[in-house]
Protein backbone atom coordinates (compact mmCIF):
# COMPACT_ATOMS: atom_id res chain seq x y z
CA UNK A 1 0.00 0.00 0.00
CA UNK A 2 2.04 3.46 -1.11
CA UNK A 3 1.55 5.90 1.59
CA UNK A 4 -1.06 8.92 1.75
CA UNK A 5 -0.63 11.89 3.22
CA UNK A 6 -3.73 13.00 5.74
CA UNK A 7 -3.91 15.27 8.52
CA UNK A 8 -5.28 15.09 12.65
CA UNK A 9 -6.64 17.98 14.62
CA UNK A 10 -5.09 19.02 17.56
CA UNK A 11 -5.61 22.28 19.97
CA UNK A 12 -7.29 23.43 16.52
CA UNK A 13 -4.22 22.64 14.14
CA UNK A 14 -4.13 20.55 11.57
CA UNK A 15 -0.90 18.16 11.80
CA UNK A 16 0.08 16.82 8.77
CA UNK A 17 -0.39 12.57 9.12
CA UNK A 18 1.73 10.55 6.44
CA UNK A 19 1.22 7.00 6.23
CA UNK A 20 1.90 3.49 4.91
CA UNK A 21 0.05 -0.14 6.00
CA UNK A 22 2.92 -2.43 5.81
CA UNK A 23 1.67 -5.92 6.50
CA UNK A 24 4.43 -8.26 5.48
CA UNK A 25 5.81 -7.92 9.13
CA UNK A 26 4.22 -7.39 12.58
CA UNK A 27 6.43 -4.16 13.22
CA UNK A 28 5.30 -0.91 13.13
CA UNK A 29 7.51 2.64 13.21
CA UNK A 30 6.29 6.12 14.23
CA UNK A 31 7.96 9.33 13.79
CA UNK A 32 6.85 12.97 14.88
CA UNK A 33 8.76 15.22 13.28
CA UNK A 34 9.44 18.73 14.06
CA UNK A 35 10.74 21.31 11.55
CA UNK A 36 12.66 23.98 12.18
CA UNK A 37 14.39 22.37 15.25
CA UNK A 38 17.43 21.11 14.92
CA UNK A 39 20.68 22.26 14.57
CA UNK A 40 19.76 25.65 12.42
CA UNK A 41 18.65 26.86 16.12
CA UNK A 42 21.77 26.43 17.92
CA UNK A 43 21.95 30.42 17.13
CA UNK A 44 23.67 31.01 20.68
CA UNK A 45 24.73 27.74 21.83
CA UNK A 46 26.47 25.15 19.62
CA UNK A 47 25.23 21.90 19.94
CA UNK A 48 21.87 22.55 21.76
CA UNK A 49 19.76 20.50 19.41
CA UNK A 50 22.14 17.54 20.02
CA UNK A 51 22.53 17.93 23.56
CA UNK A 52 18.76 17.74 23.98
CA UNK A 53 18.54 14.71 22.31
CA UNK A 54 20.66 12.94 24.48
CA UNK A 55 18.45 14.17 27.14
CA UNK A 56 15.46 13.13 26.01
CA UNK A 57 17.27 9.66 25.06
CA UNK A 58 17.85 9.68 29.17
CA UNK A 59 14.06 8.32 29.49
CA UNK A 60 11.66 9.86 32.05
CA UNK A 61 12.45 11.24 35.33
CA UNK A 62 10.63 8.80 37.42
CA UNK A 63 11.92 5.46 36.01
CA UNK A 64 15.31 6.99 35.53
CA UNK A 65 17.74 6.00 32.62
CA UNK A 66 18.40 2.03 33.24
CA UNK A 67 14.89 1.66 34.34
CA UNK A 68 13.52 3.54 31.18
CA UNK A 69 15.85 1.47 29.34
CA UNK A 70 14.87 -2.37 31.14
CA UNK A 71 11.38 -1.63 30.62
CA UNK A 72 11.63 -0.70 26.52
CA UNK A 73 13.85 -3.45 26.61
CA UNK A 74 11.42 -6.12 28.46
CA UNK A 75 8.87 -5.13 25.70
CA UNK A 76 11.07 -4.91 22.31
CA UNK A 77 10.47 -1.08 22.47
CA UNK A 78 12.53 1.47 20.95
CA UNK A 79 12.16 5.28 21.50
CA UNK A 80 14.72 7.66 20.52
CA UNK A 81 15.86 11.01 19.67
CA UNK A 82 17.68 12.54 17.65
CA UNK A 83 18.79 16.02 15.98
CA UNK A 84 18.87 16.93 12.07
CA UNK A 85 20.11 20.23 10.31
CA UNK A 86 16.37 21.47 9.98
CA UNK A 87 14.26 18.85 12.15
CA UNK A 88 14.10 17.23 15.64
CA UNK A 89 12.77 13.63 15.86
CA UNK A 90 10.88 11.14 18.17
CA UNK A 91 10.79 8.29 17.14
CA UNK A 92 8.84 5.11 18.09
CA UNK A 93 9.63 1.32 16.76
CA UNK A 94 7.97 -2.01 18.31
CA UNK A 95 5.43 -5.22 17.85
CA UNK A 96 2.45 -4.35 16.28
CA UNK A 97 1.12 -5.95 19.36
CA UNK A 98 3.36 -3.70 21.81
CA UNK A 99 2.17 -0.40 20.25
CA UNK A 100 -0.16 0.73 22.72
CA UNK A 101 2.81 0.03 25.33
CA UNK A 102 5.27 1.82 23.13
CA UNK A 103 3.21 5.34 22.93
CA UNK A 104 2.31 4.79 26.80
CA UNK A 105 5.91 5.18 27.36
CA UNK A 106 6.55 8.21 24.53
CA UNK A 107 4.08 9.83 26.45
CA UNK A 108 5.46 9.52 29.54
CA UNK A 109 9.00 10.42 27.98
CA UNK A 110 7.24 13.94 26.71
CA UNK A 111 5.62 14.65 29.81
CA UNK A 112 8.16 13.53 32.44
CA UNK A 113 11.82 14.11 30.67
CA UNK A 114 14.98 13.04 32.80
CA UNK A 115 15.72 16.82 33.41
CA UNK A 116 18.31 15.82 36.35
CA UNK A 117 21.86 17.56 37.29
CA UNK A 118 22.96 13.48 37.16
CA UNK A 119 21.73 12.76 33.81
CA UNK A 120 23.15 16.55 32.75
CA UNK A 121 26.77 15.51 33.79
CA UNK A 122 26.62 12.15 32.62
CA UNK A 123 25.99 13.67 28.80
CA UNK A 124 28.27 16.59 29.07
CA UNK A 125 31.01 14.25 29.85
CA UNK A 126 30.40 11.84 27.04
CA UNK A 127 30.04 14.43 24.84
CA UNK A 128 33.09 15.93 25.88
CA UNK A 129 34.67 12.80 25.65
CA UNK A 130 33.62 12.22 21.90
CA UNK A 131 34.67 15.71 20.99
CA UNK A 132 37.96 14.80 22.88
CA UNK A 133 38.69 11.87 20.45
CA UNK A 134 38.10 14.15 17.46
CA UNK A 135 41.05 16.53 18.45
CA UNK A 136 42.87 14.02 15.96
CA UNK A 137 40.28 13.26 13.59
CA UNK A 138 41.64 15.44 10.46
CA UNK A 139 38.66 14.70 8.41
CA UNK A 140 36.01 16.11 10.91
CA UNK A 141 38.34 18.99 11.38
CA UNK A 142 38.86 20.02 7.82
CA UNK A 143 34.86 19.22 7.40
CA UNK A 144 33.97 21.96 10.65
CA UNK A 145 36.61 24.54 8.70
CA UNK A 146 35.13 24.09 6.18
CA UNK A 147 31.49 25.19 7.34
CA UNK A 148 33.04 27.89 8.81
CA UNK A 149 34.55 29.27 5.94
CA UNK A 150 31.20 28.96 3.79
CA UNK A 151 28.73 30.34 6.67
CA UNK A 152 30.96 32.84 8.00
CA UNK A 153 31.12 31.89 11.71
CA UNK A 154 26.84 31.69 11.07
CA UNK A 155 25.09 28.61 12.75
CA UNK A 156 25.40 26.06 9.92
CA UNK A 157 29.19 27.38 10.40
CA UNK A 158 29.17 26.17 13.91
CA UNK A 159 29.70 21.99 14.80
CA UNK A 160 26.25 20.38 15.16
CA UNK A 161 27.24 19.03 17.92
CA UNK A 162 28.75 21.57 19.78
CA UNK A 163 32.67 22.78 21.23
CA UNK A 164 34.12 21.96 24.07
CA UNK A 165 33.47 25.54 25.40
CA UNK A 166 29.56 25.24 24.09
CA UNK A 167 28.75 21.94 25.92
CA UNK A 168 30.52 23.09 29.15
CA UNK A 169 28.45 26.04 29.58
CA UNK A 170 25.40 23.98 28.70
CA UNK A 171 22.34 24.08 31.49
CA UNK A 172 19.44 22.39 32.10
CA UNK A 173 17.40 25.53 31.71
CA UNK A 174 18.77 25.89 28.16
CA UNK A 175 17.66 21.91 27.15
CA UNK A 176 14.24 23.25 29.20
CA UNK A 177 14.15 26.35 26.75
CA UNK A 178 14.94 24.42 23.65
CA UNK A 179 12.49 21.43 23.91
CA UNK A 180 9.31 23.87 25.36
CA UNK A 181 10.06 26.04 22.36
CA UNK A 182 10.49 22.92 19.81
CA UNK A 183 8.98 20.72 20.31
CA UNK A 184 5.09 22.31 19.34
CA UNK A 185 1.95 20.78 17.86
CA UNK A 186 2.71 23.51 14.86
CA UNK A 187 5.88 22.75 14.15
CA UNK A 188 5.31 18.63 14.36
CA UNK A 189 4.82 16.02 11.34
CA UNK A 190 3.36 13.02 12.30
CA UNK A 191 5.19 9.31 9.61
CA UNK A 192 3.68 6.20 10.63
CA UNK A 193 3.67 3.08 8.80
CA UNK A 194 3.52 -0.74 9.86
CA UNK A 195 0.99 -3.15 10.85
CA UNK A 196 -1.62 -1.22 12.71
CA UNK A 197 -4.59 0.66 12.05
CA UNK A 198 -4.87 3.94 10.95
CA UNK A 199 -7.75 5.44 13.10
CA UNK A 200 -6.28 3.91 16.27
CA UNK A 201 -3.02 5.45 15.38
CA UNK A 202 -4.90 8.69 14.54
CA UNK A 203 -6.65 8.79 17.74
CA UNK A 204 -3.56 8.01 20.24
CA UNK A 205 -1.01 10.41 18.52
CA UNK A 206 -3.57 13.20 18.83
CA UNK A 207 -3.98 12.17 22.53
CA UNK A 208 0.15 12.29 22.84
CA UNK A 209 0.43 15.38 21.30
CA UNK A 210 -2.15 17.32 23.62
CA UNK A 211 0.72 17.13 26.06
CA UNK A 212 2.27 19.98 23.85
CA UNK A 213 2.24 23.66 23.61
CA UNK A 214 0.65 24.85 20.11
CA UNK A 215 3.96 26.74 19.77
CA UNK A 216 4.57 29.19 16.66
CA UNK A 217 5.33 27.80 13.09
CA UNK A 218 8.33 29.64 11.42
CA UNK A 219 9.58 29.48 7.97
CA UNK A 220 13.53 28.06 7.72
CA UNK A 221 15.78 30.46 7.41
CA UNK A 222 18.15 30.10 4.19
CA UNK A 223 21.38 30.84 4.78
CA UNK A 224 23.79 32.14 1.98
CA UNK A 225 27.33 30.28 1.26
CA UNK A 226 30.91 32.41 0.87
CA UNK A 227 30.80 33.36 -2.71
CA UNK A 228 34.33 34.71 -2.62
CA UNK A 229 37.05 31.91 -2.32
CA UNK A 230 39.12 31.56 0.29
CA UNK A 231 41.57 28.99 1.28
CA UNK A 232 41.98 27.43 4.99
CA UNK A 233 45.54 25.80 6.39
CA UNK A 234 45.36 24.40 9.20
CA UNK A 235 48.80 23.04 10.83
CA UNK A 236 48.18 19.22 12.40
CA UNK A 237 50.19 16.24 13.26
CA UNK A 238 49.16 14.24 10.27
CA UNK A 239 50.78 12.02 7.52
CA UNK A 240 48.36 13.33 5.00
CA UNK A 241 46.65 16.18 3.44
CA UNK A 242 42.45 16.38 3.94
CA UNK A 243 41.59 18.61 1.02
CA UNK A 244 37.99 19.75 1.50
CA UNK A 245 36.46 21.85 -0.66
CA UNK A 246 33.12 23.80 -1.74
CA UNK A 247 31.61 26.84 -3.61
CA UNK A 248 27.82 27.74 -4.04
CA UNK A 249 25.05 25.95 -6.16
CA UNK A 250 22.41 28.21 -7.19
CA UNK A 251 19.95 25.11 -7.10
CA UNK A 252 16.98 25.86 -4.53
CA UNK A 253 15.18 22.99 -2.86
CA UNK A 254 12.20 23.44 -4.79
CA UNK A 255 13.93 24.49 -8.24
CA UNK A 256 12.18 23.32 -11.13
CA UNK A 257 16.08 21.88 -12.75
CA UNK A 258 17.12 20.06 -9.49
CA UNK A 259 16.53 16.99 -11.60
CA UNK A 260 19.62 18.39 -13.84
CA UNK A 261 21.43 19.12 -10.70
CA UNK A 262 21.24 15.33 -9.59
CA UNK A 263 22.53 14.25 -12.49
CA UNK A 264 25.29 16.92 -13.44
CA UNK A 265 26.80 15.96 -9.86
CA UNK A 266 27.03 12.60 -10.04
CA UNK A 267 28.78 12.80 -13.47
CA UNK A 268 31.15 14.97 -11.53
CA UNK A 269 31.79 13.32 -8.16
CA UNK A 270 28.81 11.82 -6.57
CA UNK A 271 29.24 8.75 -8.91
CA UNK A 272 32.86 6.75 -7.88
CA UNK A 273 34.48 5.24 -10.13
CA UNK A 274 33.75 7.22 -13.65
CA UNK A 275 33.11 10.66 -11.92
CA UNK A 276 35.47 13.49 -12.97
CA UNK A 277 37.04 14.01 -9.86
CA UNK A 278 37.41 10.31 -9.35
CA UNK A 279 38.52 9.74 -12.94
CA UNK A 280 41.56 12.92 -12.94
CA UNK A 281 42.63 12.41 -9.19
CA UNK A 282 43.13 9.21 -8.54
CA UNK A 283 43.16 7.00 -11.68
CA UNK A 284 44.84 9.44 -14.33
CA UNK A 285 47.06 10.99 -11.62
CA UNK A 286 47.21 8.63 -8.70
CA UNK A 287 46.84 11.19 -5.92
CA UNK A 288 44.11 10.42 -3.97
CA UNK A 289 42.53 6.96 -2.84
CA UNK A 290 39.19 8.48 -3.64
CA UNK A 291 37.72 11.86 -4.44
CA UNK A 292 34.45 12.68 -4.41
CA UNK A 293 31.77 16.01 -4.37
CA UNK A 294 28.39 16.06 -3.47
CA UNK A 295 25.61 19.19 -3.96
CA UNK A 296 23.95 20.07 -0.32
CA UNK A 297 20.63 21.36 -1.67
CA UNK A 298 17.56 22.23 1.48
CA UNK A 299 15.40 24.38 2.66
CA UNK A 300 18.57 26.15 4.72
CA UNK A 301 21.39 25.82 2.43
CA UNK A 302 22.64 25.18 -1.23
CA UNK A 303 26.20 24.75 -2.11
CA UNK A 304 28.32 22.45 -3.70
CA UNK A 305 31.40 20.54 -1.31
CA UNK A 306 33.44 17.75 -1.93
CA UNK A 307 36.90 16.15 -0.23
CA UNK A 308 39.76 13.84 -0.99
CA UNK A 309 43.10 12.53 0.86
CA UNK A 310 46.38 13.05 -0.85
CA UNK A 311 50.11 12.67 0.36
CA UNK A 312 51.41 15.71 1.69
CA UNK A 313 53.46 16.86 -1.14
CA UNK A 314 50.75 16.49 -3.23
CA UNK A 315 48.73 18.85 -1.83
CA UNK A 316 49.40 21.85 -4.08
CA UNK A 317 48.62 19.16 -7.19
CA UNK A 318 45.46 18.02 -6.02
CA UNK A 319 44.40 21.07 -4.77
CA UNK A 320 45.03 22.97 -8.40
CA UNK A 321 43.76 19.52 -10.10
CA UNK A 322 40.31 19.68 -8.27
CA UNK A 323 39.95 23.71 -9.68
CA UNK A 324 41.08 22.12 -13.48
CA UNK A 325 38.41 19.49 -13.55
CA UNK A 326 35.54 21.98 -12.49
CA UNK A 327 36.57 24.68 -14.39
CA UNK A 328 36.73 21.81 -17.94
CA UNK A 329 33.30 20.54 -16.38
CA UNK A 330 31.61 24.14 -16.44
CA UNK A 331 33.53 24.96 -19.57
CA UNK A 332 32.58 21.86 -22.01
CA UNK A 333 29.56 19.98 -20.04
CA UNK A 334 29.37 16.01 -19.97
CA UNK A 335 29.31 13.96 -23.32
CA UNK A 336 26.64 11.36 -24.35
CA UNK A 337 28.16 8.61 -22.95
CA UNK A 338 28.35 9.93 -19.24
CA UNK A 339 25.11 11.01 -19.49
CA UNK A 340 23.44 7.87 -20.46
CA UNK A 341 25.43 5.53 -17.70
CA UNK A 342 24.00 8.77 -15.41
CA UNK A 343 20.67 7.62 -16.26
CA UNK A 344 21.40 4.24 -16.17
CA UNK A 345 23.11 4.11 -12.69
CA UNK A 346 19.90 6.08 -11.22
CA UNK A 347 16.91 4.68 -12.97
CA UNK A 348 18.49 0.97 -12.65
CA UNK A 349 19.41 1.66 -8.78
CA UNK A 350 15.65 3.23 -7.85
CA UNK A 351 13.87 0.00 -6.54
CA UNK A 352 17.03 0.02 -3.76
CA UNK A 353 16.12 3.38 -2.79
CA UNK A 354 12.51 2.10 -1.94
CA UNK A 355 12.54 -1.62 -0.92
CA UNK A 356 12.18 -0.86 3.03
CA UNK A 357 9.18 0.80 4.34
CA UNK A 358 12.08 3.29 6.15
CA UNK A 359 12.81 4.39 2.78
CA UNK A 360 9.40 4.66 1.44
CA UNK A 361 8.45 7.10 4.17
CA UNK A 362 11.36 8.88 4.01
CA UNK A 363 10.97 10.01 0.46
CA UNK A 364 6.91 10.72 1.16
CA UNK A 365 8.07 12.82 3.69
CA UNK A 366 10.77 14.76 2.04
CA UNK A 367 8.49 15.30 -1.02
CA UNK A 368 6.02 16.87 1.20
CA UNK A 369 8.71 18.65 3.44
CA UNK A 370 9.55 20.40 -0.18
CA UNK A 371 6.11 21.07 -1.37
CA UNK A 372 6.10 18.52 -3.72
CA UNK A 373 2.97 16.54 -4.60
CA UNK A 374 3.03 12.83 -3.57
CA UNK A 375 4.71 10.98 -6.24
CA UNK A 376 7.07 14.18 -7.58
CA UNK A 377 10.14 11.29 -6.97
CA UNK A 378 8.78 9.19 -9.70
CA UNK A 379 8.31 12.26 -12.16
CA UNK A 380 11.97 13.37 -11.19
CA UNK A 381 12.92 9.19 -12.90
CA UNK A 382 11.25 10.39 -15.62
CA UNK A 383 12.17 13.72 -16.13
CA UNK A 384 16.11 12.04 -15.91
CA UNK A 385 15.42 9.61 -18.09
CA UNK A 386 14.06 12.01 -20.96
CA UNK A 387 16.65 14.37 -20.44
CA UNK A 388 18.90 15.69 -23.71
CA UNK A 389 22.58 16.64 -23.16
CA UNK A 390 22.62 19.97 -25.21
CA UNK A 391 19.78 20.73 -21.90
CA UNK A 392 22.14 19.81 -19.68
CA UNK A 393 25.28 21.24 -20.73
CA UNK A 394 23.01 23.91 -21.06
CA UNK A 395 22.27 23.84 -17.34
CA UNK A 396 25.76 22.93 -16.18
CA UNK A 397 27.44 25.79 -17.87
CA UNK A 398 25.20 28.29 -16.52
CA UNK A 399 26.25 27.46 -13.36
CA UNK A 400 29.51 29.40 -13.26
CA UNK A 401 29.36 30.02 -9.57
CA UNK A 402 30.84 26.33 -8.80
CA UNK A 403 34.16 27.85 -9.69
CA UNK A 404 34.15 30.00 -6.72
CA UNK A 405 35.93 27.36 -4.79
CA UNK A 406 37.18 27.57 -1.02
CA UNK A 407 39.43 25.25 0.38
CA UNK A 408 39.91 23.96 4.14
CA UNK A 409 43.06 21.79 4.17
CA UNK A 410 45.18 19.93 6.97
CA UNK A 411 48.36 19.48 6.88
CA UNK A 412 51.52 19.01 8.50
Amino acid sequence: MAATIDSIEVKGIKVPFIYEKETRLPLTTTQIIFTNSGSITNTEIAGLASFSAKVLNEGTKTLGSSGFAEALESKAISISAHAGTETFVLELSSLSSEYKNGMNYLEELIKDPNYSKESLSKIKTMTLGGLSRKENDFDYIASNELKKIMFEEGVLGKPSSGTVQSIESMQLSDVKSFIKKNLVISKAIVVVGGDIDVEEVKKRVAQLLENLAKGKKEQVTHFDVRAKPTTNILKKETEQAYVYFASPYNVKVDDADYYKARVATFILGTGGFGSRLMEEIRVKRGLAYSAYARAHVSKSSNYLSGYLQTKLDSMDEAKKTVKEVIAAFVKDGVTEEELEQTKKFLLGSEPLRVETMSQRLNRTFMEYYKGFELGHSQKELEQISNLKLKDLNKFIKSHKEILDISFAIVTK
